[in-house]
């Protein structure tokens, strides 16, 4: 359980990760309020505790933390500076801004909360509602390390937080695993297709790779619901395509000319949306069979 003298936290957006997230806050003890532009979403925890605020800048009002889980950064610049919660936020408060956005969206936060006397944190996550509920997420932080050690052990209660570098470098690192997370599913969806096109089992020819080099997190989760053709949303395309186009946002800002693997997955998702629409992302193997008109059984 969280000290007597725990951090009073605001949590904004109560939504699959959101929910999941202030629930393991809640059971550690912590003091929340909450935020969510549904209010029921967020209602469905008071009974565990949680005081439920109408709007985002009542929700911020004196608290020591601010945790923003929130869609994209058009919706996180205008929470904290159109519906007022930069405008309330108690100077030395820190805010930890857990959703995935643009780099320089996150350092642009960073230095107008820091002009008011808030400190910022962008600690972006993966590893899903699955992660969420059981507090393994993948947690990369970026901003001052002494305000990263302050909220560590917040952070801690979700998931594995690890501070990567400065402002926005949590949201770099949040690109690179979903590059690394895409790519991977492209190739395990173009692998399994390969062998079934040529008359193998493809749950046979998975099971085979297991523990070979090609082992992963992918083939073992990803590449089962490609034979199981389970593409029920866990990980939204839609939310993939924005993370592989931020990652190509950032290249060209900093100048890096040339990230064919990514720009050939964000097209390949671009694809999956608009003719299957917004499936698991394992589904990227529906667009390859429409690419190809045949595929697993």
């Amino acid at each position: 359980m969280a000290a007597a003298t725990s951090p009073q936290i605001a949590f904004l957006g109560i939504g699959l990760m959101g929910s999941r997230q202030a629930k393991r806050l809640l059971d550690a003890g912590y003091s929340l309020t909450l935020w969510n532009r549904s209010r029921e979403k967020a209602e469905a925890l008071a009974p565990l505790g949680a005081r439920v605020a109408d709007r985002a800048a009542d929700a911020v009002s004196g608290a020591d933390v601010v945790i923003l889980m929130l869609e994209n950064g058009r919706i996180v610049d205008d929470v904290l500076f159109s519906q007022g919660v930069a405008e309330v936020l108690k100077p030395g408060a820190i805010l930890v801004d857990m959703s995935s956005i643009k780099p320089a969206e996150a350092q642009d936060h960073a230095h107008q909360l820091k002009e008011r006397g808030v400190h910022h944190i962008d600690a972006p996550v993966s590893g899903g509602t699955t992660g969420a509920e059981q507090g393994t997420l993948a947690i990369m932080a970026g901003g001052e390390a002494e305000m990263f050690d302050r909220v560590e052990p917040i952070l801690k209660v979700m998931g594995r937080p690890v501070h990567v570098g400065p402002h926005g470098a949590g949201q770099l690192a949040k690109l690179a695993n979903q590059i690394i997370v895409g790519v991977t599913i492209g190739a395990v969806a173009e692998a399994l297709l390969l062998a079934q096109r040529g008359g193998a089992d493809p749950a046979k020819v998975r099971e085979a790779l297991r523990g070979g080099f090609a082992e992963s997190r992918i083939l073992e989760l990803h590449g089962q619901r490609m034979v199981e053709r389970d593409f029920v949303t866990k990980g939204r395309s839609v939310t993939h395509l924005k993370d592989l186009d931020n990652a190509l946002d950032a290249a060209e800002r900093i100048d890096l000319q040339a990230l064919p693997y990514t720009a050939l997955t964000a097209d390949l998702f671009r694809g999956l949306i608009a003719n299957a629409g917004d499936l698991d992302h394992s589904g990227l193997l529906v667009e390859l069979e429409r690419r190809n008109g045949e595929g697993i059984k």
